[in-house]
């Protein structure tokens, strides 16, 4: 970046270049960057003393404003945010509402004002570029293309496309090529440094909702017929940091389990009153598909007279919609013993359909007593502490299985398959398109091709089951990702 005479000097001494560095040998780009960051750090120390002793009482109100939430999330704390949450508070935060001035860029939040009209004096020329760079740079969503780790970056931002190299000693130690990072790029005499960055490293999954915020933005300029540009990030700045802190409170959050169907796992216990366990049995062995009434009573118990006692057989169904490659899914399991009849189903929509089949099928002579509903917490809660703690099969067990070389590589092709099927489903954050409709557009590829690195490194990390490492350079080929997009 070349620096005129009148320029502030990039040394960071807040002299003029032309009375500074310029009638001295040159300065290493290393060298630059440490005055820099030192004259930030300096500044940015001197901000928060000038914030502690005006705005101090104010600071849960900014942290209020800054996750747009009265009450936000207790698993995010003001500690683990404090890299983006400072600069906001101390660059951006207006108290008054940030939207009422969304239409001025580059004016900034009450702190800096206050604190520039009380500082004017004693303020560097290198001071006031980095407070003029805090309010005219957007704060963005920056995929990492690449790293040299504790040296520098190459970011693309999502947002506008532009590309920046940027001098980072601590990011980069963390930051892989793929990740999307949530910052603020600040282009200063000689080179350019993050002024600002979450601590949360994006995964690339999640860039199909930097797309959503995009494509939101893009019609907003479209009736204006312009492209989106890095001044109309910062005029939306609620909108872009919105996206973010949607994202971090998805990635933070407890997993929500749920069973194949989709459905939130709730297990639901039913009990019914039968007359016989016969009747029962009779009326209800369909439900097991593809399992004869002969099948079924193989695992039955009789009494001493030949008539059924009990019995246990799975409810069942042809196929499954999220793995083409199973022939049923199991739904529930239904236990018949004397006049007494369970069902147990992991999910409240299977509760309601068992129930309705039951009482279609048996009709009166079936009683529904009680439906008990328990979330996996719950069950966790009731369990005894030792029976928890207890695997189902340990890891020696489950090593001697796949030691048998058949046992393994029949394993392995189920992994295979199940991979290779997904290419056919249909996915939400691809708009319910399947991978093969969604690699047709420059989009959707891109999404898509996020979600396979997400994916590779989970192989690398030894994610898998028993460390099967599935062949994903076949679904990269039934993709066809080696070939150009279209148009």
């Amino acid at each position: 970046m070349k620096v005129g005479r009148n320029d502030p000097c990039p040394c960071g001494s807040g002299k003029k270049y032309k009375r500074c560095c310029l009638l001295t040998k040159p300065i290493s780009q290393d060298s630059l960057w440490a005055r820099q960051r030192e004259a930030s750090d300096k500044l940015t120390r001197d901000m928060m003393r000038f914030a502690g002793r005006k705005f101090g009482e104010m600071v849960d109100e900014a942290w209020q404003d800054f996750n747009m939430s009265d009450y936000p999330d207790a698993i995010v704390d003001r500690f683990t945010e404090d890299q983006i949450f400072m600069p906001y508070f101390l660059f951006h935060w207006d108290p008054d509402g940030s939207s009422r001035n969304r239409h001025t860029p580059g004016k900034g939040g009450v702190v800096l004002r206050w604190y520039a009209l009380e500082k004017a004096k004693w303020l560097t020329d290198m001071d006031r570029v980095f407070l003029e760079q805090a309010v005219t740079q957007p704060v963005s969503f920056h995929e990492i293309l690449k790293t040299e780790p504790g040296e520098r970056i190459v970011l693309r931002d999502l947002l506008i496309g532009s590309e920046t190299e940027v001098i980072e000693r601590s990011a980069s130690r963390t930051l892989r090529p793929g990740d999307i990072a949530y910052a603020q790029v600040w282009n200063l005499s000689g080179l350019a440094i993050l002024g600002c960055c979450a601590p949360l490293g994006i995964p690339p999954s999640r860039k199909a909702d930097v797309f959503a915020l995009r494509k939101k933005l893009r019609k907003r300029m479209a009736k204006q017929n312009r492209d989106l540009a890095a001044g109309d990030l910062i005029r939306y700045a609620d909108d872009v940091r919105e996206t973010y802190l949607n994202i971090r409170d998805a990635l933070y959050a407890p997993p929500i389990l749920c069973n194949t169907d989709g459905d939130p796992l709730v297990y639901h216990t039913l009990k019914f009153r039968v007359e016989s366990a016969e009747e029962a049995l009779d009326a209800l062995a369909p439900l097991a598909i593809e399992r004869s009434k002969q099948d079924l009573l193989e695992d039955a118990e009789f009494d001493t007279s030949g008539k059924l006692r009990s019995l246990t057989f799975d409810w069942l169904k042809k196929g499954n919609r999220k793995f083409s490659s199973w022939n049923n899914t199991i739904l529930g399991s239904i236990a018949i013993s004397g006049n007494s009849l369970v069902a147990e189903v992991n999910s409240a929509d299977r509760a309601a359909r068992i129930r309705t089949e039951i009482e279609k099928r048996l009709g009166v002579k079936a009683t529904h007593l009680s439906t008990v509903a328990r979330s996996p917490e719950e069950l966790l809660e009731s369990s005894p502490a030792e029976e928890i703690a207890q695997p189902i099969f340990d890891e020696d067990f489950e090593g001697d299985i796949l030691r048998d070389p058949e046992v393994k590589k029949r394993a392995a092709e189920s992994v295979q398959k199940l991979v290779e099927d997904w290419v056919h489903q249909k996915i939400p954050i691809l708009g319910n398109r399947t991978p093969l409709q969604a690699v047709r557009d420059p989009e959707g590829k891109e999404i898509v091709e996020s979600l396979l690195l997400e994916w590779e490194r989970r192989v690398e990390d030894g994610s898998f089951f028993s460390n099967i490492q599935p062949d994903l350079k076949a679904v990269r080929k039934l993709l066809e990702l080696d070939r150009p997009t279209p148009g």
